[in-house]
């Protein structure tokens, strides 16, 4: 009889051991399958995180960095600016960088706005001030930029900066300013139609454009061979009829230009080559806000009855009315 019990007693706590080490070993297994997700997680976490700097990086892969001046650096020199933007057909394009060196105790690097300040050196209404001696300036918009020293004998010798800035297609850097609203898709016009956009006759762009309506949420397309021309968005009337592309709104070279108009009002293309734009290739076109839609009052439909549902309801006017 005891040896039983002890048996059964022995057998019991030998379960209840196996039962224990079982336990245990789920959990070292749990925690180690755990600790092997865990750390497959962050693995794939690390590698698409790397994938995806790679990606942005090989964006800007394309983008140029351009030492203004190049050994001369930043300094005063006639018309050396000039030159040096000119010299082997340098194209500035968004995304593109311009480092500036130069002594930070006699110098600086001024942005400003126009063409006018920048012909006058006139420093009152800097668009930015640098002056650390090595200035790096990314390029973020197309148009003209301007950049002159706040030393005012050194700009008026000649220290001073004008670059054009274009859209580059195959950079993935977007252009700087998108609709802030969702705009129905509009027409699309091709400027000129089959004659595209070309030296035509003096007034035929200006009978194009009176002869349809633009809308917000409309396009133009411009077709040219972008080897002898392009188109400039300008800013207003003035500048239209002088021909005057020293301040675009911006720039198109691609020689198949899409361009949205979003904002109502008037919109002023012109050519920026030389003789041209003169000569008549320019248009203006006036854009209206996008059409609203027409609601129409919502009538009740006339009910057709049948001939029998005409006679019930003309029996059901003899219906006795119950008395209160």
């Amino acid at each position: 009889m005891y040896s039983i019990l002890f048996h059964s007693h022995i057998t019991h706590s030998s379960t209840l051991s196996h039962s224990t080490n079982l336990s245990f070993s789920s959990i070292i297994l749990c925690d180690l399958s755990c600790l092997i997700m865990a750390t497959r997680t962050r693995i794939l976490s690390l590698v698409f995180a790397m994938m995806m700097s790679f990606t942005v990086l090989s964006g800007y892969s394309s983008a140029k960095i351009y030492k203004v001046g190049d050994s001369q650096g930043w300094t005063a020199k006639d018309d050396v600016y000039y030159a040096w933007a000119e010299r082997d057909y340098k194209e500035f394009h968004v995304g593109d960088s311009l480092v500036f060196e130069y002594d930070p105790s006699i110098n600086d690097v001024t942005q400003v706005s126009g063409g006018l300040e920048y012909e006058f050196c006139d420093l009152s209404s800097p668009k930015a001030v640098y002056n650390t001696g090595h200035d790096v300036v990314t390029l973020m918009e197309p148009g003209f930029h301007y950049f002159i020293t706040s030393n005012q004998e050194q700009c008026v010798l000649g220290q001073k900066l004008e670059v054009l800035v274009v859209h580059d297609p195959s950079s993935l850097v977007p252009p700087p300013t998108t609709p802030s609203k969702t705009l129905p898709v509009g027409e699309t016009y091709k400027v000129g139609d089959s004659e595209g956009w070309k030296v035509y006759d003096s007034d035929f762009y200006n009978k194009w454009s009176e002869e349809k309506q633009f809308h917000v949420g409309d396009s133009l397309i411009f077709e040219y061979a972008d080897e002898v021309n392009d188109v400039y968005e300008i800013s207003g009337d003035l500048e239209f009829m002088t021909c005057d592309p020293t301040s675009p709104v911006s720039v198109y070279k691609t020689g198949h230009d899409l361009v949205r108009l979003t904002e109502p009002g008037v919109h002023y293309f012109i050519t920026s080559q030389s003789g041209y734009c003169e000569a008549g290739l320019k248009v203006r076109v006036m854009v209206g806000p996008q059409p609203k839609a027409v609601a129409y009052p919502n009538f009740p439909k006339k009910v057709d009855l049948s001939a029998m549902e005409r006679l019930n309801n003309w029996l059901q006017t003899f219906k006795p009315q119950p008395h209160h």
